[in-house]
């Protein structure tokens, strides 16, 4: 995401003319926006990128938008989701809701009123993002982290030099304590999208940590990967 940006952005909307209206007023207003024109294309940028919120319309071509948005949760994703419906009827708006929006716009609606609906949402999801910072160290078991010396006392009492990309994960996993970090979240957080690395690449790293802070790599107590869903510091 880019430096200013006020936030990401996935738009899901297959009608042109109004897609082009919402991406251009969207980025008017600061955020970094991502199109998808059908549900399959959003769910395939859902599992690639971390978004602060995803406008969807509910009648799309394919999959529709409450599927969208059931999958997304299913999968344990709790990104804000602002549903964009013709349908106004109650029973609808409801519907829309138990699948895992946050909030629901019938069309047509007030261009002021989404933006400031956006807004909301985004500023929300950036507070619940922002955990309690850590300071520049940080010690669990027998282990004791700089994060301004890049550098770590493992449980031997050996000094290991940590890179770059290892201090940011650990200061993420460690200020996400107990909490599942999603991979996408990672992505955007350490490698902020300049490079795509594979789970594999992630996986490397955690392994890296279990090497020089677990007592037993196999059966892990601080560093956890969860199939499918990202991954976990605990301190318990």
């Amino acid at each position: 995401m880019k430096q200013n940006s006020k936030g990401s952005i996935l738009l899901v909307e297959d009608e042109e003319n109004l897609h082009e209206t919402l991406k251009l007023n969207f980025e008017m207003e600061g955020y970094e926006v991502t199109s998808a024109y059908d549900g399959s294309a959003a769910l395939r940028a859902v599992a690639a990128e971390y978004f602060d919120l995803i406008v969807l319309d509910i009648m799309l071509p394919g999959v529709d938008g409450i599927a969208v948005s059931e999958t997304i949760r299913v999968n344990n994703n709790d990104v804000p989701i602002l549903m964009l419906s013709a349908r106004s009827a109650t029973a609808d708006r409801i519907a829309g809701l138990k699948k895992g929006a946050d909030d629901y716009l019938t069309k047509p609606f007030d261009l002021e009123e989404l933006l400031l609906r956006v807004h909301k949402l985004v500023g929300k999801n950036k507070r619940l993002q922002d955990k309690e910072t850590i300071g520049d160290t940080y010690a669990f078991g027998n282990n004791r982290i700089d994060f301004r010396a890049q550098d770590a006392i493992t449980r031997t009492g050996e000094k290991v030099s940590l890179s770059k990309k290892e201090i940011m994960l650990l200061k993420l996993l460690i200020e996400n304590k107990n909490e599942v970090v999603a991979r996408e979240k990672i992505l955007q957080m350490v490698w902020g999208y300049q490079v795509y690395p594979t789970t594999r690449t992630i996986d490397n790293f955690i392994l890296n940590f279990r090497k020089y802070f677990e007592e037993d790599s196999r059966n892990p107590k601080y560093f956890h990967s969860i199939r499918g869903v990202g991954y976990k510091y605990t301190d318990q």
